[in-house]
């Protein structure tokens, strides 16, 4: 890991974070105006009980080593979800997963789970396995296999993904968090580029640094065969591979 670049993605975390938390939001009178939206280096500093000057350190991406206490406390200060709180800790503390290669017995998982929708992805949304309901499902995924390419670039997605603006941004904030476990990856900062080339979204909402996690839930699409549905959706890591999803739609 590149202990540069995973300090400037640090710095970068923070500011982002710390602009979207304004004075009333953290109990602190309004004092005159500002030049940027939300709180002052220094308030931050206060409201986590650190000095300002050692957190104006940590967010110009010098070398400091934030403690675990120090860490919680800015999480609170911004009132980080849980996500963004474990992404946090990663940035400051340098951990980062090693990037694997998916087994071959959980690549071919997907054909068992035929006639539902299921595909296997990788740590930056390459597909490395689908099945034929799912290929249906998400025309073209085959041809270009990584999810984020398709829904960002693919003639497809905006017909098929019923509310696809959130959709979209939820995928973005999940690869900003992957990304965040990976510094100075060149394959994932090939990605972000031709990502934010390819699409005016993208290239809007990745310096908002959105973080989230994988999460089961519900997508509304518009099946090619089927029609409108709502599909309830699950995801799963392989044994042994935390960064693998499979990814599994119920029909109906």
């Amino acid at each position: 890991m590149s202990q540069p670049d995973a300090r400037r993605e640090l710095g970068a975390f923070l500011r982002s974070r710390r602009a979207r938390i304004t004075p009333a939001d953290a109990g602190l009178p309004r004092t005159g105006r500002r030049r940027t939206p939300g709180l002052r280096r220094e308030e931050l500093a206060l409201l986590a009980g650190i000095s300002a000057t050692w957190y104006t350190y940590l967010e110009q991406g010098r070398d400091v080593r934030p403690s675990d206490q120090v860490l919680g406390a800015l999480a609170r200060a911004l009132r980080l979800s849980d996500p963004e709180r474990d992404h946090l800790f990663r940035l400051a503390n340098g951990e980062r997963t090693p990037q694997e290669p998916a087994p071959g017995q959980a690549a071919a998982v997907p054909l068992l789970l035929q006639p539902n929708p299921a595909y296997l992805t990788g740590p930056r949304y390459d597909v490395l396995g689908w099945n034929p309901a799912a290929a249906e499902l998400f025309p073209g995924i085959d041809a270009a296999p990584n999810l984020a390419r398709w829904v960002f670039t693919s003639p497809f997605a905006r017909d098929v993904l019923t509310d696809w603006e959130l959709v979209a941004r939820g995928l973005l904030a999940r690869l900003r968090a992957a990304a965040g476990r990976h510094p100075g990856d060149p394959l994932f900062a090939a990605l972000v580029r031709e990502l934010r080339a390819a699409s005016p979204e993208a290239d809007a909402w990745w310096p908002r640094y959105d973080i989230q996690a994988a999460q089961a839930g519900t997508k509304r699409v518009r099946h090619p065969r089927l029609g409108p549905l709502t599909l309830a959706h699950s995801a799963f890591h392989p044994a042994g591979q935390p960064e693998h999803t499979l990814v599994v739609y119920a029909l109906p």
